[in-house]
């Protein structure tokens, strides 16, 4: 049986993949699809085998990725088609607490393959608008002048510290440490400069989908239709916008996840969980 999920969940992501590469969006029928599809195939075990923790394992599966897609959707990270999605991977995979656990070793490969393909798509971007990139990066760096000023200092004196360590490990820390935070300072400022330049479009109201994130407040006669705090506009915004003859609408265009999410399955599948390497 777990052989037959590992297929779903496969077929599930590169449908996903392919559908998120070219709309930018999962549609829904995939993705409940997946989640009815994990719950029954689970249930189904547990029946056949009177073993219980198989849907049980599904459940917790579902709730965990469940709070943990609001999450990054309530940060503005993903769209609500992507986080749909891992709550479909929840059921499929279940969820139990050990690091040998398929499901763990999922989420760790996720965190790690999926920031760094994050990176990887953003440089990209701004590689490919490198003018605009490098005018609003020079304006962050202004911006923030105190803080890398400080993120320098604190690296600085963390080196100098490290150098009068006898301790191998700790020293190997600290040097870790001074060059970790300016790095990451330095990296947020980039990805910002890069969502502000090349992350933002304008639109016809015809074009939106639900779940489109609206950049700017869109006002008629004073009275609110949408906004950024609405986290994704829907249906009958869209046909109030159209009905009001509404041009354009700034709205984000965020970076494709679905494609990490068959990375760290098949790394996953493959290797297995990197922490165990460490253990």
């Amino acid at each position: 049986m777990i052989e037959l999920i590992y297929a779903v969940c496969i077929v599930l992501l590169i449908v996903g993949t392919l559908t998120d590469l070219k709309t930018r969006e999962v549609p829904d029928w995939l993705n409940y699809s997946g989640i009815f599809a994990g719950l029954g195939l689970r249930l189904m075990w547990s029946v056949y085998s009177f073993e219980w923790h198989y849907i049980l394992e599904g459940l917790l599966g579902f709730g965990v990725f469940f709070g943990i897609a609001v999450a990054m959707f309530y940060l503005g990270q993903w769209g609500g088609g992507d986080s749909k999605l891992l709550m479909a991977l929840g059921a499929l995979l279940g969820l139990r607490f050990s690091l040998d656990s398929f499901t763990v070793g999922f989420i760790v490969n996720l965190a790690i393959f999926g920031g760094i393909y994050g990176i990887i798509w953003s440089a990209a971007l701004a590689f490919k608008n490198w003018k605009k990139f490098r005018k609003q990066f020079r304006k962050s760096l202004d911006k923030y002048t105190k803080i890398r000023a400080v993120s320098l200092g604190f690296a600085f004196g963390s080196l100098v510290f490290a150098f009068f360590i006898g301790e191998t490990f700790t020293r190997l820390l600290l040097v870790f440490v001074a060059l970790f935070v300016p790095v990451m300072i330095y990296l947020i400022l980039a990805v910002k400069s890069v969502e502000n330049v090349c992350m933002y479009k304008k639109v016809s109201p015809s074009e939106l989908t639900e779940g489109d994130w609206i950049a700017d407040d869109v006002f008629v006669k004073g009275k609110k239709i949408c906004g950024p705090k609405d986290l994704g506009i829907d249906k009958k915004q869209i046909n109030k916008l159209i009905k009001f003859k509404i041009k354009k609408v700034l709205i984000k265009v965020g970076i494709p996840f679905v494609p990490s999410f068959l990375i760290a399955f098949l790394i996953t599948l493959l290797v297995g969980n990197p922490l165990l390497f460490l253990v």
